[in-house]
Order: C-alpha cells, then sequence, then structure tokens
C-alpha cells in the first residue's frame, strides 16, 4: 500500500509551534495549493490544506518559513477523530510532513515579512500540545 503525498503551496499563516509534556516539538499549519484550473468565472481557486510537523524538523520549519512562503512538503495523509468539549466526534484529515523544501530565497523571504509587518519568523509557544483534548506522549507518537 502507498500514502504519499507532495504539495506545493504557500503558508496561510505561521507555524503554531508548541511541545508536548515531554518536549517533543509539533508544528502546524495549513497550506494553500491552488487548483490546475479557473472556475467559471475565470479565477482559480485553491484547497486549504492542513499538516504537521514534529521534532527538530518543526522547529527549523517554523524558523524559515511564515505566512506567505512558498514551501514543498512531503509526507503521507492521516486521520484521526476526538470527542470536542461539546460531546461531538471531530474528524481530522491532515498531512504528517516528513520532509519539505524552501521555494524562495532569503531576500524574498525577508522581503515578505517586512510587507506582513513581522520581522521575527513564527512564534513559539510553551502550552503544552492538546489534540482535541486528548494529550500527546511520546509513547503515542508513531515514531
Amino acid at each position: 500500500m502507498i500514502n504519499r503525498v507532495v504539495l506545493i503551496g504557500r503558508m496561510t499563516k505561521d507555524v503554531e509551534l508548541r511541545y508536548t509534556q515531554s518536549g517533543t516539538a509539533v508544528g502546524s499549519f495549513t497550506l494553500a495549493v491552488n487548483r490546475p484550473f479557473k472556475n467559471n468565472d475565470g479565477e482559480r481557486e485553491a484547497d486549504f490544506i492542513n499538516a504537521v510537523i514534529w521534532r527538530k524538523q518543526a522547529e527549523n520549519f517554523a524558523n524559515f518559513t511564515g505566512k506567505g512562503a512558498q514551501v514543498a512538503i512531503e509526507g503521507r495523509l492521516q486521520t484521526r477523530n476526538y470527542e470536542n468539549n461539546q460531546g461531538q466526534r471531530v474528524y481530522v484529515t491532515e498531512v504528517v510532513v516528513d520532509n519539505f523544501s524552501l521555494l524562495e530565497s532569503k531576500a524574498e523571504a525577508d522581503k515578505r515579512r517586512a510587507e506582513n509587518g513581522t520581522s521575527q519568523p513564527a512564534q513559539q509557544s510553551s502550552a503544552p500540545v492538546n489534540n482535541g483534548g486528548i494529550d500527546i506522549s511520546d509513547d503515542d507518537l508513531p515514531f
């Protein structure tokens, strides 16, 4: 069986970098990927795809990307579900990133950050990861 995803798109916002209770870095972000065709109004639409990246790669990705950055990601598609505070079952589909490539130069990234009013890379949060009410421990990680 094969489960591989390769996407090229632009980040919709800075990476949300957090840490598990055991100190493992995890980053969440959304990638806007243009569709290869235009709609009936002649406009190009995009899909907004959620992704998650782990450990040192998450820290590197957060430090070198930001809102509007063009990136390529490679990974696998994962689905999960949990029960929210209202007792409703919530289903999540996301790309678990194994690899990434930065598709813009440092000068382009600096210019984009200046235009967005951010001179720093992505913000980091020390809040523990809460996966829809489920705490993640290292034992729960797939690798």
